[in-house]
């Protein structure tokens, strides 16, 4: 046979892409990709158990692809993504319950509050919960449903069960998911969600909905995604069956004495309202509290240490705490809520305290857990049991306590 030029040249053409190929997708992700088939194989079995049939399963995974950009992942020979959360920098209070947002926020509320009044009150009369902290809620999480949720469900929690760092979690949230479809509650297509899987205009992840779903519009499903009525009596019936305790208020801001100790502002010191007011506490708006409020346990909450706004946090504070696990949420969702009904900012500003590196607070984290005044998690965070760590740190080396990581204090715990 005459050999063709052409011929060899389209053959080395073809060994140059095949080695470009092999190049763009290297051994490690190509391992990741075969066992994310194999993984989806093994789902399989106990979606089935779940009650997912075999059609809804194979529309769901049919051409599924992980989505390896999603923060909070572990990837083999890459490091583990943080949440967006853990920024460079500690998030000050300041810049996460802005004025502005609170404001805007607030006014909407107010104008919801008219249109979904007839919902709100049979709520507030069925779970006990005040339809401004379910308003309020649905504000911080969705702007009120403005805010376009970014991610396809499925492949969220696929992804998530798969390589997320929390994977056995979110294997039962993606089942959860698979189940929701095969109910009819929602179609694959608009099963759209946060990066952590959450879905619908007041946030629910899947098994969530399956536990607290509320169907009050009365049409025969649970409908987070378009039905105002369904989406807040849901959050209702969360809060209700987390321990939510009606008539009473989330927190109460207080002016701290001069003399109050920082390191007790963590949830296992919790005391008689009236005992903190005894201790010289003061209610900031100066109001009178009756005796069923008096009795009522709270804990010290500084977000800020000695510096910016006290609060005396109840019971319900921790329970829209389980709804999303952040303090400075919370802050937003019972500020929010207090300021549709009551166009006050908090009494004490706050201090606008100097942002730190995560990673300095993580360093600071260890070196507590090191001298064995921290037992909690190392996540560059600066929560309440690291602030009352670093306030205990404070006490045992003879510096100012202020309960708030700063520059001056990581120099000196360098320093010993």
């Amino acid at each position: 046979m005459q050999y063709q030029p052409e011929t060899f040249r389209c053959k080395r053409l073809l060994f140059a892409l095949t080695l470009m190929i092999s190049f763009a997708c290297p051994p490690t992700a190509q391992a990741i990709d075969a066992g994310f088939t194999a993984f989806l194989a093994a789902v399989w079995p106990e979606a089935q158990q779940a009650g997912v049939s075999r059609k809804t399963f194979d529309d769901v995974t049919r051409g599924l692809e992980p989505d390896y950009k999603l923060p909070d992942l572990a990837l083999p020979g890459r490091p583990a993504t943080g949440a967006p959360s853990q920024a460079e920098f500690v998030q000050v209070p300041a810049d996460y319950v802005k004025e502005a947002s609170i404001a805007r926020l607030a006014a909407e509320g107010q104008r919801l509050m008219q249109k979904h009044r007839a919902t709100l009150t049979a709520i507030e009369r069925r779970f006990g919960v005040p339809g401004t902290i379910i308003l309020a809620i649905w504000g911080r999480e969705t702007d009120y449903g403005r805010h376009a949720l970014p991610y396809d469900g499925i492949r969220v929690l696929a992804t998530q069960a798969y390589v997320g760092r929390r994977k056995d979690q979110y294997r039962g949230e993606l089942i959860a998911a698979m189940r929701l479809i095969e109910d009819g509650d929602v179609s694959r297509k608009d099963l759209r969600v946060s990066w952590g899987g959450a879905t619908g205009l007041t946030q629910f992840l899947p098994s969530e909905l399956g536990k607290h779903g509320v169907d009050m519009d009365g049409d025969g499903r649970v409908n987070i995604w378009t039905s105002v009525p369904d989406a807040l009596a849901s959050a209702a019936q969360q809060l209700t069956n987390k321990g939510w305790q009606a008539g009473l208020r989330w927190a109460y801001e207080v002016r701290a004495p001069a003399n109050a100790d920082c390191t007790m502002g963590v949830p296992e010191v919790t005391r008689p309202i009236g005992e903190w007011l005894r201790m010289g506490f003061v209610p900031v708006r100066g109001q009178q509290l009756s005796t069923a409020e008096l009795a009522q346990p709270a804990s010290l909450l500084q977000p800020e240490g000695i510096y910016g706004p006290a609060f005396l946090t109840t019971k319900n504070y921790f329970v829209i705490k389980e709804y999303n696990f952040s303090d400075l949420y919370v802050l937003f969702v019972g500020h929010l809520s207090d300021r549709m009904t009551a166009q006050q900012p908090f009494a004490t500003p706050w201090s606008a305290s100097k942002q730190l590196r995560s990673s300095d607070v993580e360093a600071m984290q260890q070196h507590l857990t090191r001298i064995g005044l921290y037992s909690d998690k190392v996540d560059g965070k600066a929560g309440m049991k690291t602030r009352a760590a670093l306030g205990a740190y404070q006490k045992s080396v003879g510096l100012k306590v202020d309960c708030w990581p700063s520059e001056t204090l990581l120099r000196a715990m360098a320093g010993r």
